[in-house]
C-alpha cells in the first residue's frame, strides 16, 4: 500500500502539471482569430507561449530536483495574481477567478512537489 501512496505521489505533480502546461497553451489559440500572416502568427504564438516555455524548463529541472517545482509553481502563482492585481481597475472576482483557473492549480502543484521532496528527504 505505501508503495501505491509514493507512486502517486511522485506522478501525480508531474502529469497535473503536463496537463496545466497543455491547458496555458490552449489560450494562445485565439492568436488565429488575428488574421496574421504566418510569421505574425508564428510570433505571436511564440509571445503566448513563453510563460508555457518558462513552466516546462522547471517541469524538466523538478522531475529530479521536487523542491525546484513546489517553490517555483507557488511562485508562478502568486507572481500571476500579483499582475493580476495590478490590472486597473481591479475588480474582485479577478481573485477567485485567478485562484480557480490559473494560481489554484499552480499552487497545488507546488504543494504536490513539496510534498514529494519532503517524502523523499524523510527516506520514505
Amino acid at each position: 500500500m505505501d508503495k501505491k501512496i509514493n507512486k502517486f505521489i511522485y506522478w501525480t505533480p508531474r502529469i497535473a502539471s503536463i496537463i496545466f502546461l497543455l491547458f496555458l497553451a490552449m489560450f494562445s489559440l485565439d492568436i488565429f482569430d488575428a488574421n496574421y500572416d504566418f510569421w505574425g502568427t508564428v510570433v505571436g504564438l511564440f509571445m503566448h507561449n513563453i510563460p508555457v516555455f518558462i513552466l516546462l524548463i522547471i517541469l524538466i529541472i523538478s522531475w529530479k530536483y521536487e523542491i525546484v517545482g513546489g517553490i517555483a509553481f507557488i511562485l508562478a502563482g502568486l507572481l500571476y495574481i500579483g499582475l493580476l492585481a495590478m490590472k486597473q481597475p481591479f475588480q474582485w472576482y479577478y481573485l477567485s477567478w485567478s485562484l480557480s483557473i490559473i494560481a489554484g492549480p499552480a499552487f497545488l502543484i507546488g504543494i504536490l512537489f513539496i510534498i514529494n521532496w519532503l517524502k523523499k528527504q524523510s527516506g520514505k
